[in-house]
């Protein structure tokens, strides 16, 4: 499967800047891996066989959770490009069911970057485009999103 940016591009219309989500969405799923972890190595050190099956039931319970989660996380990013081109910002997510959202760069009214204190850490936040009668996106969780900000306003 190509990228779609790469599929819609115009003739003379060229990538400028590509993003994704942040790899913050993982986190949810490691923690719920190091909590099994976690569970395991308190079944291993007790002695007392009714914790050792509750430990375990509740390592396996949360190593299910976590793969899922991570699963999920990673299909998120794998199915969501946020592009910016010479002409235009492309947004896209979704594999069967797509959602995308277009907008020419000449339409562009503003871009708002929200961060948390871990998001400016970790370098993530959300960007929302409003454009001249146009509407508005907001893009949850971007990576790098000053970045993003910077190629939309300075074409």
């Amino acid at each position: 499967m190509g990228r779609y940016v790469d599929e819609i591009l115009q003739p003379g219309e060229r990538l400028r800047y590509s993003t994704t989500v942040h790899g913050i969405v993982y986190a949810p799923g490691l923690f719920c891996l190091v909590l099994a972890a976690a569970a395991l190595a308190g079944a291993w050190a007790t002695l007392d066989g009714a914790w050792v099956a509750i430990l375990i039931a509740v390592a396996a319970v949360c190593a299910v959770i976590g793969l899922f989660w991570l699963a999920s996380a990673w299909f998120r990013r794998w199915t969501t490009e946020t592009d910016v081109t010479s002409l235009r910002v492309v947004h896209k997510e979704g594999f069967i069911k797509r959602n995308t959202f277009e907008m020419s760069l000449d339409k562009v009214e503003s871009v708002d970057v929200d961060q948390s204190i871990l998001g400016r850490i970790l370098g993530f936040g959300d960007v929302t485009v409003k454009g001249v009668g146009e509407g508005h996106k907001r893009m949850k969780m971007i990576a790098a999103p000053l970045q993003f900000r910077n190629h939309i306003t300075a074409h």
